[in-house]
């Protein structure tokens, strides 16, 4: 069996995807007929969004739950949720690297430590 070319999805191609998903309360198979998207590419986009709700069920059908309680609420926290998630991706690298560094200094004296390639940090 040949494998398909891998496809990239933007990330307002992905929005749209999970949107229509979850106004039409489509399970994963029925996301990867229409779109062509994996359940496992689908379940980890939910994940990257804040939203949760039961494998393999449609959102709102599982144990009593209604589907806003699942989903996190409206679309405006999802996309709150998923600004601020995308926004301390980006920040926490730097600001564990240098907290590493004084860290290293305090033990092994400044200047001790070789110098870091690659870019330099945003707030020198």
């Amino acid at each position: 069996m040949a494998k398909r070319a891998r496809k990239t999805y933007s990330d307002e191609q992905r929005g749209k995807i999970i949107q229509t998903a979850t106004a039409e309360n489509l399970t994963a198979l029925d996301v990867q007929k229409r779109f062509g998207v994996t359940p496992v590419t689908y379940y980890s986009w939910r994940k990257k969004m804040g939203l949760k709700g039961p494998r393999g069920r449609k959102p709102g059908s599982g144990k009593g739950r209604p589907a806003a309680a699942i989903g996190g609420g409206n679309d405006i926290t999802a996309q709150v949720r998923a600004g601020v998630q995308a926004k301390v991706r980006e920040v926490l690298p730097g600001i564990v690297r240098d907290e590493v560094t004084r860290y290293l200094d305090s033990l092994l004296g400044p200047g001790t430590m070789p110098k870091r390639r690659g870019r330099p940090p945003k707030n020198a």
